[in-house]
């Protein structure tokens, strides 16, 4: 399962790992030792992964890594897999490199060995913990003694495995391709497969970036199989040796009391959220985990449910729907109605005015396990809570435009929206949303008819969740044509009609994307 792979980037080009894309754009970078009639390709890999074919391999992950990477050595990259050391492989030779690594409290020295193998650098990590446990003597197996039983030492192992695929690149000179030699240096894409090597990203991050190492360096995680994700104790964390900062990555809770009951870390969480792009081994698993839970086992959206819920500190269950609120707590913004609603409701399945952050401090006493309220400006988090909730709820007693709504429905989150302004124009009842009315204008008292159209509405909006008529209301959502291009095409118009001397219709271009950090507006 989990397994690293090192590419090196020579120049922008757009790959496929096994039928989903890989596109890298790195400017020039120069090869060593090049042959003539060969020309060094795109990029210098490096995989970790925890087994390789024929090798070691358990299932389909070996077979994948001991397959694929030829075909991509012969397209003309440099390749190497990093794995362990399971057996006492006859064909893979004693490199002399040592080095010491951090492995819980402890220092533990690793080295490596080598063979070269259609095109493709083997590396293997030597250390008892790998090879003492599983070779061919033992009759134990790669995971644990026997099948369905795991070493009580399986993060120590597979964290000692992630940080000398990271160490790899840089200090073994591997000279036995016809055409590349030397170490694979520092320009290298890392592919980390499954949960077993999820913590690449996170050490590259902590231990290398922090000192400007692997600077360009990027990871690309790899599903291979979503049921197994590395779940552990919580208390756990403090073996990985990673600061307190990446917490958050790992936080997780379910249902389930294996290995423990309650929160508990999760790999292969972490290694999805710190990666730069996520793959899988197949176009249609793809679709099957970002199309909902009938036909995969964690959509995209339900493992940002899980991480917004781990965030703020509700109990992670993605089955339960999540309502999400951003907004200045005044009364334009219904934050009031809000929380005199909420108790109406809740027993089904920014900053602000200091009396309405006690009214969230009160809710969040009143269902702990039910409410949470974050009265700060925090754009990742309202970011988080677009793209994790099930539904947005915009309560203004009068909104001229609105922006939460739209920023919302591309994610597939869905609208109950007052009926005011521009949420009437932009939110249809039934087909992208539900409109709750129009609330009383007047701010000295929340009237008691808004609470109760509120929570009807909320009622109505739950009754509806998890059924075909949702998720036809999710797709309606994400089907929008919400750019800036009709509303700018009006303006235009507009101006042009004023008459201005000179004055002509624009052409038809495309704009410039926002920076990434630039994505959410201040609620």
């Amino acid at each position: 399962m989990g397994t690293a792979t090192a590419w090196n980037c020579v120049s922008g080009t757009s790959g496929s790992y096994n039928g989903v894309a890989i596109s890298t754009n790195r400017g020039e970078v120069k090869a060593t030792a090049l042959r003539a009639g060969r020309t060094q390709m795109a990029v210098h890999e490096g995989l970790g992964l925890s087994e390789c074919g024929p090798w070691s391999k358990t299932g389909g992950l070996g077979d994948v890594l001991g397959g694929l990477l030829p075909a991509m050595a012969a397209n003309g990259h440099r390749v190497m897999t990093v794995a362990p050391r399971y057996d006492q492989y006859k064909d893979a030779w004693d490199t002399e490199v040592e080095i010491e690594l951090k492995a819980g409290d402890k220092t533990e020295k690793v080295r490596f060995f080598h063979c070269y193998k259609r095109g493709v650098d083997r590396v293997f990590v030597d250390h008892p913990m790998f090879l003492e446990k599983v070779w061919g003597k033992t009759a134990s197996k790669v995971y644990g003694p026997v099948a369905g039983t795991d070493y009580q030492d399986n993060q120590i192992r597979f964290s000692l495995l992630c940080q000398a695929a990271l160490e790899a690149p840089r200090v073994l000179n591997l000279n036995s391709s016809e055409y590349f030699s030397g170490p694979y240096g520092e320009d290298v894409v890392f592919i980390a497969n499954d949960w077993h090597t999820a913590l690449l990203p996170c050490y590259l991050k902590s231990m290398y970036q922090t000192r400007g190492l692997y600077m360009s360096a990027k990871i690309a995680f790899c599903i291979h199989n979503i049921a197994y994700q590395g779940r552990f104790a919580f208390a756990d964390f403090e073996l990985l040796s990673l600061p307190d900062e990446f917490k958050s990555s790992f936080d997780f809770m379910d249902g389930y009391e294996k290995p423990v009951k309650g929160r508990k870390i999760n790999w292969m969480k972490a290694g999805i959220l710190e990666s730069d792009k996520i793959l899988t081994v197949s176009p249609y698993y793809a679709e099957e985990l970002v199309s909902g839970p009938d036909k995969g086992v964690m959509s995209a959206k339900l493992v940002i449910k899980e991480a917004l819920q781990a965030e703020v500190g509700l109990p992670v269950d993605k089955s339960i729907p999540v309502i999400g609120f951003i907004g200045r707590l005044e009364e334009q913004k219904g934050s009031d109605i809000l929380a005199a609603a909420i108790p109406e409701f809740i027993g089904e399945n920014g900053t602000g005015k200091k009396a309405m952050e006690k009214q969230l401090d009160e809710l969040e006493m009143q269902y702990p396990l039910k409410a949470r309220g974050v009265a700060k400006f925090n754009v990742k988090l309202a970011h988080m809570i677009i793209a994790g909730d099930d539904f947005i709820i915009v309560p203004s007693r009068f909104e001229p435009c609105g922006l939460i709504q739209l920023q919302a429905m591309p994610y597939g989150c869905v609208p109950i929206v007052a009926s005011t302004g521009g949420l009437v124009d932009t939110v249809k009842e039934g087909y992208t949303g539900f409109q709750m009315g129009a609330f009383n204008v007047e701010c000295e008292t929340v009237d008691p008819a808004d609470v109760t159209a509120f929570a009807t509405t909320v009622t109505r909006t739950l009754a509806v969740y998890g059924t075909p008529a949702f998720s036809e209301m999710i797709q309606n959502c994400m089907a929008q044509e919400l750019s800036w291009k009709k509303p700018a095409k009006k303006w235009e118009e507009m101006l042009l009609s004023l008459g201005v001397e000179g004055s002509e219709p624009g052409i038809e271009g495309e704009e410039i994307a926002p920076l990434a950090k630039e994505n959410v507006a201040t609620p």
